[in-house]
């Protein structure tokens, strides 16, 4: 689930305006470009192609394409509950511990706020994509499910992915798992292995004994809100965390039988219950459809230069965004929001400068052999971090998202297409955040204390923003120092 801390940071300062300059070329022939996806990603890039200068918006011909009937993107509310094999629209739930009512109004707003909405075909499936032509001299060829039920295909000069990372579920499986579902001991509930994106709510885990498989951000809040009414709760990780002080954590899961779950130390459990918040696979299933994607999830290396998913992992793309698969051109398909562990509405901006202008002006970028070289030494360092890149996936390294996004933007300053004002992209205290520990523990006494509305008197621009969560942080680290508080890591805190 999309970390509800990062959202909020991102919805601290507004997008950054697009920075154009005088030296920017008119196209010479119409492109077109389809965007898929509303959520924060695509109305970046719509955004963005709506701030060039008129010369060149001029020369594009553009569309988002939208499946629900709203922008917000997992942030749209379901209207109805379903149960599998049928995957929800969003793995939103009423009680996510976050502000979910205004990060929507917030989407609503930016749409009407920059005029969007007109470019915004709601209701519109894309069934596939397919680059139909030669390397060099082709286009996509999208089918389109639209709103009346109709079927028809477009061709488009290059395709932006903005779909999201959080809808089809990672689903991992044991030995005697089917065993153990298959029988259910007289008296106790029928025994349930489902994922986190059907949970909807505490109600239905009343007095039953749940087991919660994985420690992320979904699996720490579901058991949160579970374990007041739960029989019993326990949590299975990889390593050990800090979880809620009531549930009892438990090591990987070795294998099921038919009386319940054996741990890796030997532990035995039998939960009425397991929720898997095993998180997603990174799919595009109308790419693979258009066999523009191979989906392999045995894949951990690059054989050839096809477009490939491993379902954690999608490669060879060029700085987490364009497609190095030689049969288009490199800037032919994007990707916007892969990056995980990031403040995510500022990245989805600055991969937008990036990829229109890779689009209006693709000279700027290297050869595709350079382009290929520059990513290998990208998953060497991540190597020499001690991870494998085609496991970790798109979340970035911590400590490296704010880099991450200025060199998207000094690279652009650097071919000298947009202005160069001396700044860094990612301002200082958006750097800062990712060291207060503090702050969400700090907020939340001052609800407790019902002080909000002294802490936010006079509290109105960015700056004033910035200067308050690095005053709560210091405040509530200090407190608990003074009073021998066990110090308790944020994980939400990633970047």
């Amino acid at each position: 689930m999309v970390r509800a801390v990062q959202i909020l940071f991102s919805l601290l300062s507004p997008y950054l305006p697009l920075h154009t300059t005088d030296k920017m070329p008119s196209v010479q022939e119409i492109k077109s470009i389809a965007i898929v996806g509303a959520g924060s990603a695509g109305l970046a890039m719509l955004k963005t192609i709506l701030d060039l200068p008129d010369n060149t918006k001029d020369k594009l011909r553009f569309v988002l394409y939208e499946e629900r009937e709203d922008v917000g993107g997992i942030w749209l509310p379901n209207a109805h509950e379903v149960v599998p094999p049928e995957i929800p629209e969003t793995p939103l739930y009423p009680l996510l511990q976050t502000n979910t009512p205004r990060v929507l109004a917030y989407h609503r707003r930016y749409a009407t706020k920059y005029n969007l909405l007109p470019h915004i075909l709601f209701r519109h499936r894309i069934l596939d994509a397919r680059w139909t032509g030669e390397s060099e001299n082709g286009k996509w060829n999208v089918t389109i499910l639209d709103a009346e039920g109709l079927r028809r295909s477009e061709f488009f000069d290059h395709l932006v992915v903005a779909t999201g990372n959080n809808h089809i579920p990672r689903i991992p499986t044991w030995n005697g798992q089917d065993d153990w579902l298959s029988y259910t001991p007289p008296g106790r509930h029928h025994r349930e292995l489902l994922h986190s994106v059907y949970y909807r709510g505490p109600k239905r885990f009343e007095n039953l004994t749940v087991l919660i498989v994985g420690g992320g951000s979904s699996g720490r809040d579901i058991a949160n809100q579970i374990v007041s009414v739960t029989n019993k709760t326990y949590i299975s990780l990889r390593h050990e965390s800090e979880v809620v002080d009531e549930v009892k954590q438990l090591p990987q899961i070795a294998y099921f039988t038919s009386g319940g779950v054996v741990f890796d130390d030997g532990t035995r459990l039998d939960p009425d219950v397991v929720v898997l918040a095993t998180g997603y696979q990174m799919r595009k299933p109308f790419l693979e459809e258009g066999h523009a994607i191979t989906a392999d999830p045995l894949k951990k290396n690059r054989t050839n230069d096809e477009l490939v998913t491993n379902l954690r992992y999608i490669f060879p793309l060029y700085r987490h965004i364009l497609s190095l698969c030689p049969s288009y051109p490199p800037n032919a398909l994007a990707f916007i929001g892969l990056p995980s562990a990031i403040a995510n509405c500022p990245s989805d901006l600055a991969q937008s400068l990036f990829t229109v202008h890779a689009i209006i002006q693709p000279e700027i970028l290297p050869s595709r052999p350079q382009l290929l070289q520059e990513l290998e030494k990208q998953e060497a360092i991540v190597r020499q971090r001690g991870f494998d890149p085609y496991v970790r996936g798109h979340e970035l390294l911590n400590g490296t998202s704010s880099d991450y996004q200025d060199d998207l933007i000094e690279f652009l300053k650097a071919k000298n297409v947009i202005p160069n004002n001396g700044k860094k992209y990612v301002e200082g205290w958006r750097r800062d955040i990712f060291g207060y520990n503090y702050l969400k523990r700090g907020w939340k006494r001052i609800e407790q204390l019902g002080q909000e509305n002294e802490w936010l008197r006079g509290v109105e621009t960015e700056e004033q923003w910035a200067r308050l969560m690095a005053r709560v942080n210091e405040w509530e680290k200090e407190w608990e120092e003074d009073n021998g508080v066990r110090y308790v890591r944020d994980f939400d805190l990633a970047g």
